[in-house]
């Protein structure tokens, strides 16, 4: 989608369909609603004006409101799009509206959308205030980017339905305001397009996208953007001691990857990095497909596994924006990436590895691979002079059973590192929830035999399990777990959004790294 930023009225801007965003201002848990329009033209409030005064748009968030042929705009069709309340209105809802807007102009065969930026002066005392304009210029681009893309990849008579030119208008302002609005256009464009990476990644079928081809196509990103990329194999992983990574790769014809990013921003000249300057590690989970293993899992849904790569996927989407946006902190990102398959060569319930930090696990479940590639993972970014972790994998159904489908699993072992995180999600709009892993739980992972087991002791806590299980190889190193196994596919259609890979935690992952700018 070719996306711009205008400046000028909305009323007089020629397009197939002019969108603009309209919010619930009654105040009151009984009050009927009071629907206002995020803009100051008179021309496009009148034109709405007599079938809003009718009540039968709330402006609930995703609702929309399509009318033909409006009264004083050049604009063929005006659609109003529903934001919620304008007392509760965040960075989220302004995204799920654009994406609502690109996502209703689609089964119309609108190709060409204009979307009016919302003012921060059209409510008379000013619920935008606390949403300075480059974050609502960046968000609203994100949203309708996001919500372009449709997943139905691979069929043979696809439907173009595509949104092929989205035009922001915004109205004209001050020079330094219209700056503003700019950078978080640009910033937007950047950050959607990462978080479309990965979910494009997330999309792809097992036999498509096996670990080769994950590192092939992180090193083509690397090469892209301007990171240092490297990507190893088997015999990288012997070299290198990685028992438990090794392990859960041997059962597959499929040889595993080893994917590291790095990037090192840009000093002036004469200046030199400080000594203590943090260097953030992200290391994701990229089972490119999961069988279980030996502990193979049940036939039904097992054609989902594909996803199971989704925590490698975001690392790298992050990667990619972080090359463009430029923070001035050093990041590396590290992908242990692998089939998990039930081959003769595969390793088995009962078996002893040795991970590459030294600390030997007894395997319980072999379907428990995740936190052993992430295992090794996490120690090697350590020895590769990371000071700060930060990993993501679709881990755990127990993390699903507990949290559903709306927050993504949170574990940490650093106050301020986890705090950080929490501000980035102020911007991001993902959501998360903490759980425990404190040392109360330690006696889950404990082994007869070795000095740890893959599973929990029981089937109680189970994310909280996999949590303690990596916490063994980060050490006192500052570190978040993120589960994201309930929130990396969208099952259904929403207003904003296509069911399919989301791109979950890019976003996040991007603002908590930029947080440590020196």
């Amino acid at each position: 989608m070719d996306t711009k930023l205008l400046f000028q009225d909305a009323a007089g801007f020629q397009t197939p369909m002019l969108a603009v965003f309209a919010v619930d201002i009654a105040v009151g848990k009984d009050a009927e609603p009071l629907v206002a329009l995020l803009t100051t033209s008179d021309a496009v409030a009148d034109a709405a004006a007599k079938v809003l005064a009718s009540g039968e748009f709330k402006a609930t968030v995703g609702e929309t409101l399509l009318l033909h042929a409006p009264n004083g705009l050049k604009a063929e069709r005006l659609l109003v799009v529903g934001l919620g309340k304008a007392k509760s209105l965040s960075v989220d809802e302004v995204r799920k509206g654009a994406g609502t807007a690109v996502r209703a102009a689609k089964p119309l065969g609108v190709r060409e959308l204009a979307i009016a930026f919302p003012e921060d002066h059209a409510l008379d005392d000013e619920h935008l205030e606390t949403l300075p304009c480059t974050l609502l210029s960046r968000v609203l681009v994100e949203g309708a980017e996001l919500a372009e893309m449709d997943w139905d990849t691979y069929r043979s008579e696809r439907k173009d339905r595509s949104v092929r030119l989205l035009s922001v208008v915004a109205k004209e302002a001050e020079k330094s305001t219209r700056a503003e609005i700019q950078e978080g256009f640009d910033a937007g464009v950047i950050v959607a397009a990462a978080q479309n990476f990965t979910r494009t990644l997330v999309n792809e079928p097992g036999n498509v996208l096996t670990p080769t081809e994950l590192g092939r196509r992180a090193a083509a990103m690397c090469a892209e953007a301007g990171l240092r990329c490297e990507v190893h194999s088997t015999a990288k992983l012997l070299e290198l001691k990685m028992g438990a990574f090794a392990a859960v790769a041997q059962g597959s014809e499929q040889p595993p990857a080893l994917i590291v990013m790095t990037y090192e921003p840009k000093l002036g000249k004469g200046e030199a990095a400080a000594k203590d300057a943090p260097v953030l590690g992200l290391v994701g989970k990229g089972i490119t497909f999961d069988t279980g293993g030996i502990s193979i899992k049940p036939g039904d849904g097992m054609e989902k596994m594909k996803y199971d790569m989704a925590g490698a996927a975001a690392m790298i989407g992050a990667m990619r924006a972080i090359a463009q946006l430029k923070p001035k902190v050093k990041v590396i990102g590290v992908v242990c990436s692998a089939e998990n398959m039930p081959d003769g060569k595969a390793y088995r319930p009962g078996d002893v590895v040795t991970a590459m930090s030294g600390k030997t696990i007894e395997v319980i479940n072999t379907d428990a691979e995740g936190r052993l590639v992430l295992a090794d993972g996490l120690h090697y970014a350590k020895t590769l002079g990371c000071t700060h972790l930060i990993d993501a994998a679709t881990l755990t159904g127990a993390c699903v059973v507990a949290l559903g489908i709306v927050n993504v699993g949170l574990f940490s072992n650093d106050e301020a590192t986890w705090q950080k995180f929490v501000d980035a999600t102020k911007i991001s709009g993902e959501k998360f929830w903490r759980l425990p892993c404190t040392d109360d739980y330690k006696d889950q992972i404990k082994s007869h035999i070795a000095d740890m087991r893959n599973t929990g002791a029981n089937r109680w806590g189970g994310a909280i399990s996999a949590a303690m299980f990596l916490k063994e190889f980060v050490g006192e190193t500052p570190w978040v777990h993120l589960d994201i196994a309930g929130c990396a596919w969208h099952d259904e259609n929403k207003p904003w959004i296509a069911n399919g890979p989301s791109g979950v935690a890019v976003r996040s992952i991007l603002e908590w790294v930029r947080g440590y700018e020196a």
